[in-house]
Parts: C-alpha cells; sequence; structure tokens
C-alpha cells in the first residue's frame, strides 16, 4: 500500500469514527497510551494531510509513553497549547517567524502545573499570528508559521482567532483538551463557531507568565474541551498563585472546580437574558431560544434585559491595549534567551523592523498598522486615565449594576454568529451586533461559551457571564446548561461547506 493510499484508509475510517468520539472524549482514558496514540494518529490524518486543518503546529511523537507513566488527577490526559503558551520542547512563536528561534526551555508556569497535575503536552497549535494584534486587516487563524487554520465543520469557513488552532482542533478530536490565550474574544470566539467548550476565566486565576502578552490587564489563559467537565478539570490544574504576576496573588480560586457541577441545579435561578445582544439574524435568535426554552425546563427564571453598552469602554480599552502591547512586548522579549543567529527582537520596534524586511512572508495578506500605532502610544497619563475608565464602565456600571439592578446571578446572550467564509484577501468578516463579550474581556470577568446548536450544520454557542471571581458559579451553571440542551449537534465534516441537504 503507497503511503497516499494508506493516508486516505486511516482519514476514511477517522471519519467514520469522529460522529461518536470527536465530541464525547470525557472520560478518563482507561489506557492513557493508546488514547494518546489515537490523537497522534488523528493529527497525521487530519492534520498532516486529509483536509490539512493546520490547527496543530508540532507534536511530540512520544506522548504515548509519557501518558503511560502519568499520575495525578489529569492521569495521562493530553493537552495541545497555543504556541504562544511557552513549553520546554519547543520554540514559542505566537505564530511569527521573527520568534522561529525562540526556544526558551522554560515551561510557563501554566505548563508546570499542567505537567504536575498528570496532563502530558502533546503539542502546540497554530493561532492568528500575535492574537491578531498586528492588523485591522487580518484574517483570523493565519500565521506565517502555520498557514491558515480550516474550521473542522467547513474546511473554507474560518475557526476565529486567535486562538484558532486550539478550538478546530478539539472539534476535530486530536487531542482531550487544548489551553487558548484570550484578551477579548479569542477563547470564546474560536470555541463557539468550532462547537466547543471554551472557558476564559476571570483575569488572575491563572498565570501570564512566559506567555507572549498583548495587555496585562486582559490576557489569560483558559480551557478549550468537548464538555464543561473537562473544562473545569483542566482549569484545576492550570490555575495558581505566581510571584512572577501580581494579579494572581489576589486572586479568588476554589481548589476543585468540578465540585458540584454534577449536582447543580438551575431550579430557581433567576438569568439575565440580553436581549439586545442577540443581534440581527433570525437564524441566530432562533437558537437562542430553543436554549432559553430548555433553561426555563430546567427550572430556570429568565429575566429580559435590554441594554446597550457604553461605547466609550471599547475606545478607551483600545487605547489600553495600544500602550500595553509595546511595554509588555518588550518585557517579554527581553526576558528571552539569544537567538543562534544573533538577531534576537528585543522590542515591538524591532518586530516591527522584522516584519518590513521580510514583508513577502509576513505581509503579503495584510500589514502591521497595529503594531506601528502601538509603538507611538506612549503618553502614561492617558493610558491610566482610559484604564480606569475600561474597567469601571465594564465591571462596575455594566456587569456589576446588570446583575445587581436585575437581582440576577448570571447573564447569557449568544456568542457570536457561525463561521464566515475565510478571506485572505478581505480578511474577517464579523457580525458585531451578536454578543456581549467585550464587558467580560475587558473587565477580567469569567465568561464560558457552550454548543447550544446549529445553523446549516456550523456551530453556534451559548454564552454564560457572572461577576468576577465567579468562575465556579459560571461552570455549574454551564454544565446544568449542558445537562438541560436538547439540541443536535453535529459531528465535523471536513468538507467544504454546503446548504443542508445538498
Amino acid at each position: 500500500m503507497t503511503t497516499c493510499t494508506f493516508a486516505r484508509a486511516a482519514l476514511t475510517a477517522l471519519l467514520a469514527f469522529t460522529a461518536t468520539a470527536a465530541l464525547a472524549q470525557t472520560d478518563p482514558p482507561s489506557n492513557p497510551a493508546a488514547a494518546a496514540q489515537s490523537y497522534i494518529e488523528r493529527i497525521r490524518a487530519l492534520d498532516d494531510a486529509g483536509p490539512h486543518l493546520n490547527a496543530v503546529i508540532v507534536y511530540d511523537a512520544d506522548a504515548a509513553a509519557k501518558a503511560a507513566s502519568a499520575t495525578g488527577v489529569l492521569g495521562g490526559r493530553t493537552v495541545l497549547v497555543k504556541d504562544n503558551i511557552e513549553t520546554a520542547e519547543w520554540p514559542t512563536t505566537a505564530g511569527s517567524l521573527a520568534l522561529a528561534q525562540n526556544a526558551t526551555g522554560r515551561d510557563a508556569p501554566l505548563i508546570a502545573n499542567l505537567r504536575a497535575a498528570g496532563g502530558v503536552v502533546l503539542g502546540k497549535t497554530n493561532l492568528s499570528e500575535w492574537a491578531n494584534i498586528r492588523s485591522n486587516q487580518s484574517t483570523s487563524g493565519w500565521s506565517a508559521v502555520g498557514g491558515l487554520v480550516k474550521n473542522p465543520h467547513a474546511i473554507d469557513r474560518n475557526a476565529c482567532g486567535s486562538s484558532s488552532g486550539s478550538g478546530a482542533a478539539i472539534a476535530a478530536g486530536l487531542a482531550w483538551a487544548a489551553i487558548g490565550t484570550e484578551t477579548n474574544g479569542s477563547i470564546t470566539c474560536p470555541a463557539s463557531v468550532s462547537g466547543i467548550v471554551g472557558f476564559k476565566p476571570s483575569v488572575g486565576i491563572v498565570s501570564r507568565t512566559h506567555v507572549v502578552p498583548i495587555s496585562s490587564t486582559q490576557d489569560t489563559a483558559g480551557p478549550m474541551t468537548t464538555s464543561v467537565y473537562d473544562a473545569a478539570l483542566l482549569l484545576t490544574a492550570i490555575a495558581g498563585e505566581d510571584p512572577a504576576d501580581p494579579v494572581t496573588l489576589a486572586a479568588r480560586r476554589v481548589a476543585d472546580y468540578t465540585a458540584g457541577l454534577a449536582d447543580y441545579s438551575l431550579a430557581g435561578v433567576r438569568i439575565g437574558v440580553m436581549r439586545g445582544q442577540v443581534g440581527n439574524r433570525k437564524d441566530v435568535a432562533a437558537v437562542f431560544e430553543t436554549a432559553l426554552a430548555d433553561l426555563t425546563r430546567a427550572g430556570a427564571v429568565l429575566v429580559d434585559i435590554e441594554f446597550q453598552p457604553n461605547r466609550q469602554m471599547n475606545t478607551d480599552s483600545f487605547t489600553v491595549l495600544m500602550f500595553e502591547l509595546r511595554e509588555e512586548m518588550g518585557k517579554y522579549l527581553a526576558s528571552i534567551p539569544e537567538f543562534a543567529s544573533g538577531d534576537t527582537p528585543r522590542s515591538l520596534a524591532d518586530l516591527i523592523a522584522f516584519n518590513t524586511a521580510h514583508a513577502d512572508a509576513e505581509m503579503r495578506w495584510f500589514g502591521q498598522e497595529l503594531f506601528e500605532l502601538a509603538e507611538t502610544t506612549t503618553d502614561r497619563a492617558a493610558y491610566e486615565t482610559a484604564r480606569a475608565n475600561a474597567l469601571r464602565i465594564a465591571g462596575e456600571e455594566t456587569l456589576d449594576t446588570l446583575l445587581a439592578e436585575h437581582d440576577v446571578q448570571f447573564l447569557i446572550a449568544p456568542t457570536r454568529e457561525t463561521a464566515w467564509m475565510s478571506d485572505l484577501v478581505n480578511g474577517d468578516n464579523f457580525n458585531g451586533s451578536v454578543g456581549f463579550g467585550s464587558p467580560a474581556a475587558i473587565a477580567g470577568y469569567p465568561h464560558l461559551t457552550v454548543p447550544m446548536g446549529t445553523i446549516e450544520a456550523m456551530p453556534v454557542g451559548l454564552s454564560i457571564f457572572g461577576a468576577k471571581w465567579a468562575d465556579h458559579e459560571v461552570l455549574k451553571a454551564g454544565a446544568a446548561y449542558e445537562k438541560a440542551r436538547t439540541a443536535k449537534l453535529p459531528a465535523p465534516s471536513f468538507k467544504r461547506w454546503k446548504p443542508a441537504g445538498e
């Protein structure tokens, strides 16, 4: 049998397996080594060959042996890691050729925690280059290192950014779980359009040390999985204090985020329905109404809320991102070892120069106007005013006020619209009318997305928000909705999109 014929045969078998397995890897593996090897085989068949998802940049061929000897609460479960998070085995590139030699030999503290809990780092996932902060004209999921991530549910559609590879990999069944990062929507959007669970924890629950940064105010890592329970289990493993990241020292954690998930009841729980954030798509609204009916049957008390956010929040947050990008990137680059070539970038200005010198590879599809703007955003007084405003508006004046005035424990809305067609020439095609993720991202509050159904075989997610440090409660609400959900969820097609029935 030729290599090509073998690859086609393996892919056919894996596709047949997908409907029953790719979306249901939630139980602890009885044979961790065999489970790890099966994920490697799926990566080879679906990412390196077949539909070429471009979700995984590199993987550990010896992961099965490591899984066999793992102990701890994760018991050898395999985890893919977004390639802006340092792991000792491989370079951490953030998708850019400028960091192709960034082999630090360090584990980020969250990765050290993962290994200590018995998790096996299976590999690194592709992402939107520099976590989608280089240009407003970018195409989510594209990086110079990894190419364009494809959505497993329709390979001509976008996997959203910037944790696109992590979302696509879990939807395709390439690992038990993945770790993504979010500044504003970069865990929850990829999870929603790929039909998986994504959790952005309160900022401070998980360390950001040795993670390529954008914003010290908004950045966080978080789990991407096929179930809320698995997200809670992975969060339990990676959470923890880190003296090098002072915000973690004030965080309010629980020892076990899986505790109470199985028994949590929505009976009598008041939930605010963000009617103004359902958006202008009737198909999204229809799927959302089914989710609301499921919640009502589970005993939740739904409270309609009409609210329009203060847009100054977004303006001020953008100022924060631009100012912090230059400062935090400089600090990170100053911490990395010298490259063998000697041309180690040490500042945002160095990255701008690299992109200019390598424009054919780095800037064929879009430029770096946000990098250039960040380099000139140096007014600290204006930054400090903008940061205080953004945090106050997003937290106290939006989320805290809505929860208190309507006497609700959670807020819900659709996460996003369905995935759009990927277009490297014209960039992303977001529908900005759908979703309510920005206040939680800007304020640093928890945001969970759980699959709630499909539109023309494409997934859409339900977002659940809570107060800061209410991460455990939000996860419990998500697990209860998951049990109550009546919508059928699709298995990935690994084909180009076509209308239902054709």
